[in-house]
């Protein structure tokens, strides 16, 4: 069963209307310009695929990666996986990179080659320790006298 998208359905009933009622009148009940209407008209072939939204991609870029840079970021991201995203482009300037760091992540983000994020090692607590520390405890242990444990009334009468 071939189903007609929501933009396909709408474009159709639009064009019925505007065979009906005129162009005028179907671009001020739909809320379109008339030249849109114009286009759909000279696009409609009978088939409902003719009035599929047609893609916006341009056909090439002027400033796009070359083969030779696309191969050079490759080479050098499989030999550096886990550098970050400055030191890479420092990298690859050595040999001949031209671009921005911005156009690099643009890059790497669009071939899948973006450097992941390292996880936090675990935190591992150290062992707990009661008590005071070692030089304290022998310290009172040797001078008895000197016990901060002692009475208040050994303190006073000595």
């Amino acid at each position: 069963m071939n189903s007609i998208s929501q933009d396909t359905h709408y474009r159709l009933s639009l064009l019925s209307y505007a065979k009906r009622f005129g162009v005028s009148k179907a671009a001020r009940k739909y809320h379109v310009n008339r030249q849109f209407i114009y286009r759909l008209r000279w696009r409609y072939d009978g088939s409902p695929e003719s009035l599929l939204p047609l893609s916006r991609r341009p056909h090439s870029h002027p400033n796009q990666h070359t083969e030779q840079e696309a191969s050079l970021i490759k080479r050098m991201r499989r030999r550096h996986p886990h550098d970050g995203l400055v030191v890479f482009w420092i990298k690859l300037c050595k040999h001949g990179y031209t671009r921005s760091i911005s156009g690099l992540y643009r890059f790497l983000q669009r071939i899948h080659l973006a450097p992941a994020k390292l996880p936090n090692p675990k935190y591992v607590p150290k062992p707990y320790e009661p008590g005071f520390p070692r030089y304290v405890t022998s310290h009172l242990t040797a001078f008895p006298q000197l016990s901060i444990f002692r009475s208040s009334q050994q303190r006073y009468n000595p």
